[in-house]
């Protein structure tokens, strides 16, 4: 199914007596998904933009590609720096805005702009009872609403299907740099990272994979020069600095995972406070678990690539990796299952009781017969 207007929508989610599987560029996708696949991909085009306003709004079917082109048209850009899952997943299709929405996707640079529900301004979608509902609005100065728009973020369509997202937009730095250390160790890094996202010089990315740290600056070419010296006077001494496109290019890699594409191992994405993540991998070691590691967000991001030989029981680590996460506070998100890995480990870290209930009684509201993704979140 494939509805080009919201009334469609609208009329298939009433009339539906099957479970709805909500489809939309195809870029991320799990087998334990069931249901009649419901296609967003005609809802497409961008409805307004107001760069002088920095405000954009677009149908959810819409590319990324397409918003990202109509942005640097103007010097603007998404500035939560969303990544593309085709990389790491091997997948095809198209990513679009109303999925990145769905998924609250959030790059690097979430640590010093936000994330993805940051910039949403406002959202309209379809609930569950056929209902179409309006939230928030499509300007920055709307202050009414925002409790559903952030509650639309990271939904993953179990609340509703998103037809329609106002987005603030940012724009594009005038240059970036970012400071480059080989041979570090996780903890020297995380060492690093907390100094340089400590300091006054407004650090946009903190990572580090296979020995390599770095650290990005953006902003006005002069403010660039003098907060990368800065840096590397005090905080990062002994960091080399690279710019322009071959700096863009380290950040790609970052935002995309390129690392672990083309692998075969179970992806888990971790989310934990910085001084956490080495505490966490030092977790998988006791348990004789082979992973390899990137940290990002200065070591509270961690995407971890269980080798395949290591998905012991068929789990991919799954019950070392979050009864570590347990034991600090946080959530393990299981991004891509290994071979040969079973189809019952739950995708989404499982939640408190208090929390969970909460997300039951949420479900129940927006989407009363339980029809839209169901089972996916709980």
């Amino acid at each position: 199914m494939r509805p080009e207007t919201e009334a469609e929508l609208a009329d298939i989610i009433l009339n539906a007596d099957d479970p709805l599987r909500i489809h939309g560029g195809g870029t991320r996708s799990d087998q334990t998904m069931t249901g009649t696949a419901l296609d967003t991909r005609a809802l497409s085009g961008i409805t307004l933009y107001e760069p002088g306003a920095l405000t954009l709004v677009a149908k959810a079917g819409t590319p990324l590609t397409e918003i990202n082109a109509t942005l640097a048209e103007q010097g603007q850009r998404l500035a939560f720096e969303p990544m593309d899952h085709r990389v790491v997943l091997g997948t095809q299709g198209e990513p679009t805005i109303g999925g990145v929405a769905a998924a609250n996707v959030s790059g690097p640079r979430r640590i010093q702009v936000g994330a993805c529900r940051d910039f949403m301004i406002g959202v309209q979608y379809v609930d569950g009872s056929g209902q179409l509902v309006k939230n928030g609005g499509r300007v920055m100065k709307n202050v009414t609403g925002y409790d559903l728009v952030k509650l639309m973020a990271g939904s993953w369509g179990t609340l509703g299907v998103m037809t329609e997202v106002s987005m603030k937009v940012l724009a594009i730095p005038q240059a970036e740099a970012t400071l480059v250390r080989h041979g570090h160790t996780p903890q020297d890094a995380v060492q690093s990272m907390t100094a340089a996202l400590g300091s006054p010089y407004d650090v946009s990315g903190a990572a580090h994979f296979n020995g390599r740290t770095q650290i990005r600056i953006e902003g006005l070419a002069g403010s660039v020069e003098y907060r990368a010296g800065q840096l590397q006077a005090s905080e990062l001494a002994g960091f080399e600095r690279v710019d322009g496109e071959v700096s863009a290019m380290l950040w790609t890699e970052v935002r995309d995972v390129t690392p672990f594409a083309q692998t075969t191992g179970a992806l888990w994405r971790v989310s934990v406070k910085p001084s956490d993540g080495v505490g966490i991998t030092a977790a998988l070691q006791r348990a004789e678990v082979a992973h390899d590691v990137i940290y990002d967000w200065g070591g509270g991001l961690l995407w971890v690539l269980v080798h395949a030989k290591s998905e012991v029981r068929s789990d991919g680590a799954a019950q070392v990796l979050r009864n570590a996460v347990n034991a600090v506070g946080g959530h393990a998100t299981l991004v891509r299952r290994g071979t040969g890995m079973s189809q019952d480990v739950p995708v989404f870290h499982p939640e408190a009781p208090g929390v969970a209930a909460l997300g039951t009684a949420l479900r129940a509201r927006h989407d009363p017969r339980g029809i839209l993704n169901p089972g996916l979140m709980g």
